[in-house]
């Protein structure tokens, strides 16, 4: 099986989140983000909700890319990523936290309290600096382990190699390992999403991790960051 990684198109919005929702009901804790983002469940009607308010989306987003991984023996759209670049400084209107505006009462308060403590350690870590964010990285279930989510990761490296970027992704405890396996890092800063929120027997931590670009020459995200982020040099 070959596979390529080329820009999702508009025709692709339901195939591309099919590797969404698939891969995440296989992973335990994207399984739970899920239940606790989308609490009504992903059902047919909010599958056409969904893939409306996407194409609005992708009409509006200027630093929101989504990218397809394609089986070219057959043409199929077997997984797919979805990334912020970040490619130049952003101001603090530009950055502010948008909330969950889908949900309401507790169902929202829930879902604040596990999504707006990432977004805070991303000020905190990152502030307006250039960087790529990888929301998400999905390969359908039958298809994984089988070149195509390895070939997202190299294609997302490259590609912030070429732009001096570094990539930062906040991992699942059950896929971190991948990521290290291509020179990402986990980096001193800890996050904790606590039991009793997740509805889990026990804490769970996100593992953040950092890629550094070529340029950084070696240099560790915790270095560069103790540093106060140099430029990389030429």
């Amino acid at each position: 099986m070959g596979v390529v990684v080329v820009p999702a198109l508009i025709p692709d919005v339901e195939k591309v989140y099919d590797c969404y929702f698939d891969a995440f009901k296989q992973e335990p804790m994207a399984a739970i983000m899920l239940d606790i983002l989308f609490p009504g469940g992903v059902t047919e009607e909010f599958r056409k909700e969904h893939t409306k308010a996407t194409l609005d989306w992708w009409h509006k987003s200027t630093t929101q890319y989504t990218w397809k991984v394609l089986d070219t023996e057959k043409n199929e759209i077997i997984g797919m990523i979805l990334a912020d670049g970040f490619v130049s400084e952003r101001t603090e209107d530009e950055r502010k936290y948008t909330g969950l505006p889908w949900l309401e009462g507790r169902e929202r308060e829930r879902a604040e309290a596990v999504v707006r403590p990432l977004w805070e350690m991303r000020e905190k870590l990152w502030g307006g600096r250039p960087y790529v964010y990888v929301h998400a990285i999905a390969i359908k279930p039958e298809h994984q382990g089988l070149k195509a989510g390895m070939a997202l990761i190299l294609w997302g490296v490259d590609l912030a190699d070429r732009a001096d970027l570094p990539v930062y992704i906040e991992a699942s405890p059950s896929t971190w390992t991948l990521y290290e396996r291509v020179g990402f890092e986990r980096i001193n800063e800890k996050l904790v999403h606590k039991k009793e929120i997740l509805g889990t027997d026990e804490d769970v931590e996100v593992p953040l991790m950092v890629r550094m670009p070529a340029a950084a020459n070696g240099m560790t995200f915790d270095e560069w960051r103790a540093n106060g982020y140099p430029p990389f040099e030429e």
